[in-house]
């Protein structure tokens, strides 16, 4: 088996198909007040919003901007049926004109939102918005020249640094709880990237709290072993302990158990994954880059970020870096965004 070491260690305009709604008379002799009253009908089915001629925003009613993945249109149900088969009882011109509007609102809210979050945190530009997780989960499988011996025959989590996937995203993680930077927290939540944190205790038992913040975040906290050991070097019962022992924690402090685990240093042998898989392991997520506040490492020969890649860094801060951990974030977002990836969530993947 090959050890792995880290280094610290279109909506367009029209979307919904309203139309013009034409009566033909039906009966030769029409009192004057029912013509009115026709009249009146179609000149206020032609004013709803959303048809032709809107100039509505791309990303109004769901889109995702600039990845240009489309939500639900506002409307929708509507197209679904021809205007002379709508009840009796459908939603009025003006009911639907100003649910629409609040969709727009919405979605122009969340777009200004992202904008100034990206301004008041001194990015090159706003970060792109992961596309909607897929509906059938990619196979995740164990990445050639990470097996250990009986790898599949005895079940043991697949170890992996990348995602099978065609979207354009990366999935950031960040190990071992050192450093709790409250301005990170806010950094995080302003901006509304997501990311999957690995903690070991000995770290995160000075202040439990910061950690339960991060949670109520909706980041998953996963296990990173009790004491960050060269595990290897361990019999089998004391790796046990290690990764079982912080399944403990995590659930007892955060209330649910871990399906992630990261070894210490990215090594492990086959009795870290038999150890691991008897905790409730599943995954055994390691990185295929490393981000730090001067520069990037890679696994990859190449030194390219690729689809579903895992990303790597530390909660470190200016005693360990040249730097904080928003500076870390900032050189993180600012190159993933310009070569054109959005930062997903690992576990909707998983």
């Amino acid at each position: 088996m090959r050890l792995v070491v880290q280094n610290d260690k279109s909506l367009g305009n029209g979307a919904v198909p309203v139309g013009r709604r034409r009566r033909t008379a039906r009966r030769a002799r029409v009192h004057g007040v029912m013509a009115v009253l026709v009249v009146a009908a179609i000149v206020s089915g032609c004013a709803q919003p959303g048809g032709p001629g809107t100039g509505a925003p791309p990303w109004a009613g769901g889109a995702s901007g600039p990845t240009g993945v489309s939500g639900t249109g506002g409307g929708s149900e509507a197209a679904g049926a021809p205007p002379s088969r709508q009840p009796l009882e459908a939603s009025s011109p003006a009911a639907t004109a100003n649910s629409r509007a609040k969709k727009f609102q919405s979605a122009q809210q969340a777009r200004t939102a992202r904008i100034a979050a990206a301004r008041r945190w001194r990015l090159d530009s706003v970060p792109l918005t992961p596309p909607p997780p897929p509906a059938k989960k990619p196979e995740i499988t164990t990445r050639d020249g990470f097996e250990v011996d009986g790898h599949e025959e005895l079940g043991l989590p697949p170890v992996f640094t990348t995602v099978p996937t065609e979207q354009r995203v990366v999935f950031l993680t960040i190990d071992d709880g050192a450093e709790k930077d409250p301005t990170f927290l806010r950094m995080m939540d302003d901006l509304q990237v997501p990311y999957t944190a690995f903690l070991s205790n000995y770290l995160i038992k000075e202040d439990y709290g910061y950690f339960r913040r991060m949670q109520r975040g909706g980041v998953v906290l996963n296990n990173h072993t009790l004491h960050h050991p060269y595990l290897p070097a361990l019999s089998y019962r004391r790796q046990q302990h290690e990764i079982c022992g912080m399944q403990e924690v995590i659930e007892e402090r955060y209330g649910k158990r871990p399906l992630l685990f990261r070894p210490p240093f990215g090594n492990y042998n086959r009795n870290s994954l038999r150890a691991a898989k008897s905790c409730g392991i599943e995954y055994v997520p390691l990185w295929n880059e490393e981000v730090f506040v001067d520069h990037w490492d890679y696994r990859e020969w190449d030194r390219k970020i690729r689809p579903g890649d895992i990303v790597l860094s530390h909660f470190r801060g200016r005693e360990d870096w040249k730097g904080t951990m928003p500076d870390m974030i900032r050189r993180f977002l600012n190159k993933v965004t310009a070569e054109g990836y959005a930062v997903a969530r690992l576990e909707d993947y998983l």
